[in-house]
């Protein structure tokens, strides 16, 4: 792990980010790590340096957008953060019968270039429905940033996908837990 990964990982363990114990993850998969994004956001110094951090790596991948785009809830804050330090648009998408969607009027011009940006991702679910949003508005995505890649690097894009720390703890099915774990109380703590 590098020296900008080390302090990455500082900052969620000061923050209280990183949780241990049982959880249920929103996939339906169980683990004995949670990142907890919420608990950083309440800190905005760590908010503005992992912006801050992450920014800098889509501008040496040589990303150029001029809207960000986040998921609710977890992308939130960061994608907030993210598009004040690139002096970008900043809008989001939301839950709608359990699907992701834009609302509150935001719409996106034919071509305009957007990057979608998250706190955490497991498999990617909320970052292909809003790349799919994207494009059925006559967008152009750019790429995908994210402050942790729980899957390693596994979970695959249409495009760069670009992560400041890049994990990859142990996920089970509910009927394949290991005993360690499934003794422990299971907790669901939201994304």
């Amino acid at each position: 792990m590098d020296a900008s990964q080390q302090e990455i990982l500082d900052i969620f363990t000061r923050t209280r980010a990183l949780l241990r114990g049982h959880f249920v993850l929103r996939s339906g998969l169980h683990s004995g790590h949670y990142f907890q994004c919420a608990q950083v956001c309440q800190h905005m110094d760590a908010v503005e340096r992992l912006a801050e951090l992450l920014l800098a790596k889509v501008r040496a991948a040589g990303l150029k957008f001029s809207t960000v785009l986040a998921p609710a809830m977890g992308g939130l804050v960061i994608g907030q953060e993210v598009a004040r330090q690139a002096k970008a648009r900043f809008i989001f998408a939301e839950k709608e019968n359990n699907a992701l969607v834009l609302r509150r009027g935001f719409t996106l011009a034919a071509g305009e270039p957007v990057l979608v940006v998250e706190d955490v991702v497991t498999r990617g679910g909320r970052v292909i429905e809003c790349l799919d949003i994207i494009r059925q508005a006559g967008g152009k995505p750019v790429g995908v940033a994210m402050l942790v890649d729980r899957s390693a690097g596994t979970s695959r894009f249409d495009g760069p996908a670009i992560s400041l720390l890049e994990l990859s703890f142990p996920t089970y099915a509910a009927d394949a837990l290991p005993p360690e774990l499934a003794k422990l109380p299971v907790e669901k703590p939201g994304s």
